[in-house]
């Protein structure tokens, strides 16, 4: 069986994982063996926070929808229960937006619910 050299092979690899955790402090962004597993936890991280961020946005959109309708003499989820009752189909990231960007418009909203 003819010899197999490794050298250009390995070095790629390394020269690509080291690229990967470019900006990682310590050892992390120059040594092979921390940056292989530092890359493992960051892409378990990545996934996780995905999943968390759908999450976080839904926070972010009631917290938003709820200070626009306190303004106007309502709490948040005897807002959004008027607005079931009424079957007012907008959902949530639409009004913040609107609550955000055009609040004359989400009074008229509020005021519909009422």
């Amino acid at each position: 069986m003819a010899r197999v050299k490794r050298g250009t092979t390995k070095l790629k690899h390394r020269k690509n994982v080291l690229a990967q955790t470019k900006g990682y402090r310590f050892g992390r962004s120059t040594k092979e063996r921390m940056a292989n597993e530092a890359i493992a936890h960051a892409g378990n991280y990545a996934f996780d926070h995905r999943k968390d961020k759908k999450g976080d946005f839904r926070r972010l959109w009631t917290v938003r929808i709820n200070a626009a309708v306190r303004t106007l003499g309502l709490s948040y989820s005897k807002f959004i229960d008027t607005l079931h009752k009424k079957e007012i189909g907008l959902d949530r990231k639409v009004l913040s937006q609107i609550a955000v960007e055009h609040p004359e418009t989400f009074s008229r909203i509020v005021e519909q619910a009422k």
